[in-house]
């Protein structure tokens, strides 16, 4: 396993508590195979982890983007914190290295799995918290996070307020049926899941969507299919 110093460096953090970085590293399943507690995995991290995660992201968005109404803030935020978003972020710094798994889960490929790695980003949101305060771990995700917040900053959800109804529209410009939403997945534990849902025409799979939340993932479903038709020169507004 990598060292604590190893991961210290990659995430410019030097914890005055190591153990908490450690306990935000540590998957259920190797708790399992040990016969020890599953609450010394990283998922009571996770769980306060994605309330600051949320609350550092909210009041960035809101202090940034003064001309965004509520709902448009709301979906910005639920495309930087979805699953997909923060798995990014943590293969961007290398976490799936530094997870202890249990070998069932090592072998079925947990270090690449989405929802581990969202998951450990959380957890490692909640140790900077825990060992440095809020003003730390807010310097933390902003410095992290900073190539999505811009990215999100420069396009964002904005352009379609309500990407189920632009997309809907678009698809009956061209005489087209309405978009169907089908969860395709459904992966975490059982408080914190995280939902792929794929948007569907005419059994074509337009757009891909993942969140916490069912109507979230699918908003971010048509989210994608509209870039997409975006990307390819289309129109769709």
């Amino acid at each position: 396993m990598a060292s604590d110093d190893a991961l210290e460096s990659l995430l410019g953090v030097q914890f005055q508590n190591p153990q908490l970085i450690r306990q935000a590293l540590v998957h259920r399943s190797l708790l399992n195979e040990q016969d020890e507690s599953p609450l010394d995995s990283y998922e009571r991290l996770e769980f306060l982890g994605d309330s600051v995660l949320g609350l550092v992201v909210s009041t960035e968005l809101f202090q940034k983007h003064p001309d965004l109404a509520e709902g448009d803030l709301t979906r910005e935020r639920s495309a930087l914190v979805c699953g997909e978003s923060l798995a990014q972020v943590a293969r961007r710094l290398e976490l799936g290295r530094f997870l202890r798994l249990g070998k069932g889960e090592e072998a079925t490929g947990g270090r690449e799995r989405d929802s581990n790695l969202a998951a450990v980003f959380e957890a490692v949101v909640a140790a900077v918290y825990l060992d440095g305060g809020y003003a730390a771990a807010r310097r933390f995700v902003l410095r992290i996070m900073a190539p999505e917040l811009a990215q999100h900053g420069k396009q964002g959800t904005a352009a379609w307020p309500n990407p189920k109804s632009a997309l809907q529209e678009y698809l009956q410009g061209l005489g087209r049926p309405a978009p169907r939403y089908r969860v395709v997945a459904a992966e975490g534990p059982d408080h914190s899941p995280t939902f792929t849902v794929d948007a569907v025409v005419e059994e074509e799979v337009i757009g891909q969507g993942r969140a916490g939340k069912k109507a979230d993932a699918e908003r971010a479903a048509a989210l994608d299919a509209l870039e997409r038709l975006r990307v390819n020169g289309v129109g769709a507004g």
